[in-house]
């Protein structure tokens, strides 16, 4: 039998002054890739305030989190001792309102806002990479994002 991590994260987006948008990566603390605010649920927390708490730590991100998820993706995520544990992420939108300059883990990780094709690029997951891409065109039309920004 093979375990599954369950893991929650904030996919933070904005629109630039242009009216692109834009979303927010950060990189992991131990290789440095870029991967958006993620962690584990947390006890007596909702999966999607568990990720506001993430993007707010890792990212410094403060705005409007939605309560349901906008896509789902997989990764292995290396354990002490070398082995790996199959993680399910579940992604929730997230509309960033302001930074933080100072945060939590600043020291250990750098932010910075990419297009979603940029960010797709970037990432070592392909399902992320796929979840990113459907923000290219209209990403307003997308029914959980209009309802964050309504």
């Amino acid at each position: 039998m093979t375990s599954l991590g369950e893991q929650i994260a904030a996919l933070p987006m904005r629109w630039d002054k242009n009216g692109k948008l834009r979303v927010l990566m950060v990189t992991s603390r131990d290789t440095g890739r870029w991967v958006m605010p993620k962690g584990w649920e947390m006890d007596g927390k909702k999966p999607w305030a568990a990720a506001e708490i993430e993007a707010l730590e890792e990212a410094g991100a403060k705005g409007h989190i939605g309560k349901k998820e906008i896509g789902i993706y997989h990764y292995p995520k290396q354990r002490d001792g070398g082995s790996a544990l199959r993680c399910r992420v579940r992604v929730y939108p997230m509309i960033v309102d302001t930074l933080s300059r100072d945060w939590k883990e600043r020291k250990e990780r750098r932010r910075k806002w990419f297009t979603p094709k940029a960010a797709a690029k970037r990432v070592d997951e392909p399902e992320l990479s796929e979840l990113l891409l459907t923000l290219c065109d209209a990403p307003h039309k997308i029914p959980l994002i209009s309802a964050l920004l309504s």
